[in-house]
């Protein structure tokens, strides 16, 4: 392995409501950067919190105004949003993501520039004895799953926000401007030379998650059609299928009336309810796949910023 370079490095971490964590993080993350010998910087991005975390960030930033910007932005976006603000910013030779919460551990960070060091452009974090409950190990292991084979882009685990890039894959992504986006996937079909590599897990232990069971649902929809029209052609192909059997069916029933010669039974009307209930079915959720792509081409089509910027608080000029 070569040695760690001296190039500056920004950690990006996305904030929402976490006041209970906020007080364990910093004094963690500090040590942890400070072992690695290199200039750093630490870019926090409130996504509209409603307590008192953006309180606590903007004494942070005035506290250690030279290595610490709290980007506050004016309503909640979401987490990947919030992270592209903080990439808009960044100003290290690599970027690393990491959420508030603590559980992926700041010391962690090492690990994975190191990787970077080896040559590697996109070093991303697999979580090893997941804390998590059950319901959430695995929604995610469905999750990823079905996004390895609708997308193709190989990643172990989707969830995991600990990662590093190089600042020419987050350039890339500073320049893309669709208004929905998966960044761990954008910059792995971005990035030349990826790797994945183990690293800890804890347990939450202050606050609760912010994604509900509707929010894992959304986030697969946007990694499916985000990246892949796959679920289009799925639909089709399965609306062929369904149109063929319904012939089948309908030769069949033919048959056995006209060349058998056999009397209808009573029980055949809600057979062809059935069949007319997997067809309803089959056009709703093909109705639904058609209306998640065109919403994306409506979204994109407005224009709308991704994020609005409201203030910078601290950075080496003090704005």
């Amino acid at each position: 392995m070569s040695a760690p370079s001296a190039g500056m490095v920004s950690v990006v971490i996305p904030v929402y409501n976490e006041e209970a964590t906020l007080p364990a993080l910093f004094p963690r993350l500090y040590a942890a950067l400070d072992a690695l010998h290199r200039p750093y910087e630490i870019i926090l991005v409130d996504d509209g919190s409603r307590d008192r975390s953006m309180e606590i960030l903007r004494a942070e930033a005035a506290r250690r105004p030279d290595q610490v910007r709290v980007v506050e932005l004016s309503r909640n976006f979401g987490q990947h949003p919030a992270i592209l603000a903080g990439f808009s910013i960044a100003r290290g030779d690599a970027v690393v993501t990491l959420d508030a919460d603590l559980q992926n551990p700041p010391e962690e960070i090492g690990k994975l520039l190191a990787k970077m060091d080896e040559g590697y452009d996109v070093v991303g974090g697999v979580r090893r004895q997941r804390q998590d409950t059950l319901f959430r190990r695995a929604a995610s292991w469905i999750v990823n799953r079905i996004t390895v084979a609708i997308t193709g882009i190989r990643m172990s685990d989707y969830g995991c926000m600990l990662r590093a890039y190089s600042k020419e894959v987050v350039e890339l992504i500073n320049k893309s401007d669709e208004h929905s986006t998966f960044i761990p996937a954008l910059a792995q079909s971005i990035a030349r030379h990826p790797v994945e590599i183990p690293v800890a897990h804890a347990e939450r232990s202050a606050g609760e998650s912010k994604y509900s069971f509707y929010r894992l649902i959304r986030l697969n929809f946007d990694l499916m059609t985000g990246f892949s029209v796959v679920p289009l052609q799925l639909f089709t192909l399965l609306g062929f299928i369904t149109a063929a059997g319904g012939v089948l069916f309908g030769v069949y029933l033919l048959v056995r009336r006209f060349i058998l010669l056999r009397a209808s039974e009573a029980e055949g009307v809600f057979t062809l309810f059935a069949l007319a209930f997997v067809v309803m079915g089959v056009l709703m959720a093909g109705v639904g796949i058609v209306g998640e792509y065109v919403g994306r081409i409506y979204q994109e089509v407005r224009g709308r910023p991704r994020y609005l910027i409201r203030r910078v608080w601290g950075g080496p000029s003090g704005a």
